[in-house]
């Protein structure tokens, strides 16, 4: 499964590639989309847009893992960061690819074990993880944790095989309930 994890922000967006073999996480790519701050907003979220669409043409992901908003001090930020995750979700579902998003504290406790980790803490243990040579920036790192994140709990979001062992204990307990 290949996943593109991405760090919504007006300013600087971060992505990265993660795919998983067998029990393997491989990083294929990671950057960041910076558009000139001079731009109006409207610009800015096409170029972000349009630069990402580039990412997924390249990377061809299985889905997409966007950052959950949060709450910033200021009502303007985070109204921002808003049209950033529609924007980079309408791209996403023009490719017909699935959207998952995850809580900032749920891709830190993923990826590191502590959900109020440091930005430094995360790109750290991406870095380690992943095999990288060096630091992922930081932008990148924190899509690169949304990625592996996702991998992680995809694995356990999957639907069971039944087995034919488990498919007797549930007619056995089927069986149990209906008598009583």
């Amino acid at each position: 499964m290949r996943v593109l994890g991405l760090d919504p922000g007006s300013r600087r967006t971060g992505w990265g590639v993660v795919e998983r073999r067998g029990r393997d996480m491989h990083c294929l790519g990671a950057g960041h989309v910076s558009p000139p701050a001079r731009l109006a907003l409207p610009a800015r979220l096409h170029a972000i847009a349009r630069e990402l669409d580039g990412v997924m043409e390249r990377f061809v992901p299985d889905c997409v893992v966007i950052e959950a908003a949060f709450h910033h001090a200021y009502a303007r930020s985070t109204l921002v960061l808003g049209h950033v995750r529609g924007a980079l979700m309408l791209a996403a579902m023009e490719r017909g690819l699935e959207v998952a998003e995850y809580a900032p504290r749920a891709i830190k406790l993923s990826v590191t074990g502590h959900g109020g980790a440091t930005k430094e803490k995360v790109a750290a243990m991406v870095k380690l993880q992943l095999g990288l040579a060096t630091l992922p920036q930081a932008d990148a790192a924190d899509a690169l944790a949304g990625a592996l994140c996702h991998l992680r709990r995809a694995r356990f979001d999957a639907p069971r095989r039944r087995t034919p062992a488990g498919a007797r204990l549930q007619a056995l307990l089927a069986t149990a309930r209906g008598s009583r």
